[in-house]
């Protein structure tokens, strides 16, 4: 079950680091990556390792993201 959790919340933060890709809406990226260290927890916490190793990209995303812009754009 929290696989099942870590999974939607590693979706929802996927779609929202692709939505943050428009210039100037970087900023959005500070919202997402807690977020998706949230759905990190609950993967870790299960025995599967598909939600873990999403939400695990989708921090790495919006961190490449972040440093890319600056940390603002």
């Amino acid at each position: 079950m929290l696989n099942v959790a870590s999974l939607v919340i590693g979706v929802i933060a996927l779609i929202l680091a692709i939505f943050a890709f428009i210039p100037l809406l970087g900023w959005a990226n500070w919202v997402i990556v807690p977020f998706a260290a949230i759905g990190l927890g609950l993967g870790a916490m299960s025995d599967k390792t598909a939600g873990r190793n999403l939400n695990i990209v989708v921090i790495l995303i919006g961190v490449v993201r972040l440093m890319l812009g600056g940390g603002i754009i």
